[in-house]
């Protein structure tokens, strides 16, 4: 198991600060939010990608489909090359929660679930150094293949993690056609022992051992023993990554910033 902290808000120069305690404390990932407005995701992240060494970086996460995808393509290409390959693409439809800011953007689910397949789709086209694709929300055409080979990444396939609600079948199938899964469980059912039942799904369906599995949650600063017997049954169950969150609001006090520094300097709860 791997273990990333995602940085739940602050300035742009608190978070870089984070990120590079995270590297120096043996954490594996540092993922930050990508809201509507406020610090820009990718700008952070590859501030973070050329000051740090090692650690992945991503967005937790990417509401693509209010994102233009070759937009994100660029960003998260960019990142990737600044990095030297440490990109990861964490992507979902998007709360609709009313404490978020309201864009404009769409809010049909069935809408948004067809344009984040075509967004996901779009951009693996892209990553590939093909200039051409036609979809029902996407029209993208470029006469200059050079840009496609300027903007190549480094790794030959960035991750693609998104969110999959289980066990719902739509849900699943996108799944199966990315690198990765945020377990969206049903209620009550956020559970190692379910986790189980979702690896074991995967491994039925195709999907290889290192295909990412991630579990979050928060464990303690001042209890190692603790917070590696809280995240030790995820690992168990098949979880390949742990990522430490600390969601409650305000994200940006003093208070929070210093219980995110706390925690992250306490090193992942191996």
């Amino acid at each position: 198991m791997r273990f990333g902290v995602i940085l739940p808000g602050g300035s742009a120069r608190e978070q870089l600060e984070q990120a590079l305690l995270a590297e120096q404390a043996g954490w594996d990932g540092v993922f930050v939010w990508e809201a509507a407005y406020g610090v820009d995701a990718w700008g952070l992240l590859t501030a973070i990608g050329v000051r740090t060494s090692r650690i992945r970086l991503g967005t937790m996460l990417t509401p693509l489909p209010w994102r233009r995808p070759w937009k994100v393509a660029s960003q998260v290409a960019t990142l990737d090359q600044l990095s030297g390959g440490r990109a990861t693409l964490a992507v979902g439809l998007g709360a609709t929660e009313t404490d978020l800011p309201r864009t404009g953007e769409e809010l049909d689910r069935r809408i948004r679930a067809a344009m984040l397949d075509e967004g996901i789709d779009l951009i693996r086209e892209l990553w590939a150094g093909r200039s051409q694709y036609h979809g029902e929300y996407y029209d993208y055409s470029c006469p200059h293949d050079d840009l496609g080979e300027v903007g190549r990444p480094v790794q030959e396939r960035i991750p693609i993690w998104v969110v999959g609600a289980w066990p719902r079948p739509k849900s699943m199938r996108r799944v199966l056609r990315c690198d990765g899964v945020l377990p969206q469980f049903q209620p009550g059912a956020d559970t190692p022992e379910e986790m189980r039942v979702l690896r074991t799904w995967l491994s039925e369906h195709g999907m290889a051992p290192e295909f990412d599995v991630i579990a979050e949650g928060e464990t303690p600063a001042d209890d190692r023993e603790a917070a590696a017997q809280q995240v030790a049954p995820w690992a168990d169950a098949g979880a390949t990554w742990w990522l430490e969150t600390r969601w409650e609001m305000p994200h940006h006090s003093p208070e929070r910033m210093q219980q995110v520094r706390d925690r992250i300097e306490a090193g992942p709860p191996r």
